[in-house]
């Protein structure tokens, strides 16, 4: 009933840019929170990046600070990660998390398929 659709994922060059999408639809009746997480080959996933409906609070993995941004569109149901002076160590396939209360279910967590992204020259 849910679906999270990643976009803009793709090569880039050391120091490049890149701005991932992800559009939640379906019966939504309130997303909660929406998140950004990525998988390096062979690594764990970690989150990336958080941002809250209440407030619009942010959190940030410590190796992106300052140079990753996440915002969102409410009207949308979109939320976007600005990702600036990117480096080969943030090669990974990024996905989009959402927490979302439905018209027919209690808040529940949902995914993304991922989106690749290559740093490399």
């Amino acid at each position: 009933q849910v679906q999270l659709v990643e976009s803009g994922g793709g090569l880039v060059q050391p120091g490049g840019s890149l701005r991932l999408s992800c559009e939640a639809s379906g019966s939504i009746f309130s997303i909660n929170a929406m998140a950004w997480y990525r998988q390096a080959p062979g690594k764990q996933r970690e989150l990336v990046a958080r941002i809250f409906n209440s407030g619009g609070s942010t959190n940030y993995a410590d190796s992106v600070k300052g140079r990753f941004t996440i915002s969102r569109d409410n009207a949308k149901n979109t939320v976007y990660l600005q990702m600036n002076s990117l480096k080969p160590e943030d090669t990974a396939v990024y996905s989009c998390y959402a927490f979302i209360t439905t018209m027919q279910t209690y808040a529940m967590n949902y995914w993304g398929k991922g989106t690749l992204v290559t740093v490399s020259s």
